[in-house]
């Protein structure tokens, strides 16, 4: 049997790396409780408890999560952590009619309180409400302007509504909030090839590949493209066939993006850098399952 002491080293593991793992924290949490050590525990004892009910509201135990919930808000009443948690637990037993309208209050009280917005902006989703999901969302973001994950989320409702160029829109914030972030870029490459911006698509597979490509002290011929390398080099490759099969489709940019020059060559590099990927042998050998598919592929006219 595992330990108080093992349990809680784990417990504080999931916390640090913001795991979720609910059955696995329930049934640790579950007996630093029955051990009743959390006077032992200090400052460490409230996010174990937080921990702990939002890992009993996943399996269905609402009754240890109300258990951790008297003890938080008997600590911290009116807290706005606790308010939201408090939330969370009446969405999993009320109808999301009840929970919208404990939310309400809750922001007619304290408009900046970001995760009860949230949670108003996951019941929409959920329940098939997208415009307000939307409408509510696009307002949140107006007052928490730097949430990347706000912008990603209102991105990805555009993307499942088939409104790409709205999708689009949305990521070109979190460009600017998280240009460091190769797959951030990738994906605005991806919605840009979707919407038909070549030009764009193009320019941003180019950065992933100059962002993920090896190290500075490798040069572009002798690095074997690995990941997310790899799947910028295809979208490198799809933007150069479209074009050669339609120049139009290059000038033709909404974002206004210049035309790539040395398309042709772009298109051979492409070629060459997938096969590399296709061809390497060892440990990193595992890409090349697909090899003879993919060289026809890139062969092809």
């Amino acid at each position: 049997m595992m330990s108080v002491q093992s349990a809680l080293d784990q417990l504080a593991t999931f916390r640090a790396q913001n795991t979720r793992a609910s059955q696995d924290v329930f049934e640790k949490g579950a007996l630093v409780l029955e051990k009743n050590v959390l006077h032992k525990m200090g400052d460490d004892s409230w996010s174990f408890l937080e921990q702990l009910a939002l890992a009993a509201i996943d399996v269905g135990r609402v009754d240890v999560a109300d258990q951790c919930l008297r003890t938080l808000n008997d600590k911290f009443p009116n807290s706005p952590r606790v308010d939201c948690l408090t939330g969370i637990r009446m969405e999993a037993t009320e109808t999301p009619e009840i929970a919208l309208k404990y939310y309400a209050e809750l922001l007619d009280a304290d408009p900046t309180n970001a995760g009860v917005w949230k949670r108003r902006i996951s019941i929409f989703r959920r329940t098939g409400k997208i415009d307000k999901a939307v409408h509510e969302l696009s307002q949140y973001l107006d007052t928490f302007y730097t949430d990347v994950e706000g912008w990603l989320e209102l991105a990805d409702i555009y993307a499942t509504s088939n409104q790409y160029e709205y999708s689009l829109q949305s990521l070109m914030h979190v460009l600017l909030l998280a240009p460091q972030n190769p797959f951030y870029v990738l994906q605005a490459a991806e919605t840009a090839y979707t919407t038909g911006d070549l030009a764009l698509s193009i320019k941003m597979f180019l950065m992933v590949v100059d962002m993920t490509d090896g190290d500075d002290s490798e040069s572009l011929v002798e690095s074997t493209p690995l990941g997310i390398t790899v799947r910028a080099w295809y979208g490198v490759k799809l933007c150069t066939r479209r074009i050669a099969q339609d120049a139009r489709v290059a000038t033709n940019s909404p974002s206004n993006t210049p035309p790539p020059k040395n398309v042709e060559l772009l298109d051979e590099l492409a070629t060459e850098r997938l096969r590399v990927a296709y061809s390497s042998s060892g440990q990193k050998g595992e890409i090349a399952k697909g090899r003879e598919e993919v060289f026809a592929w890139v062969a092809a006219p």
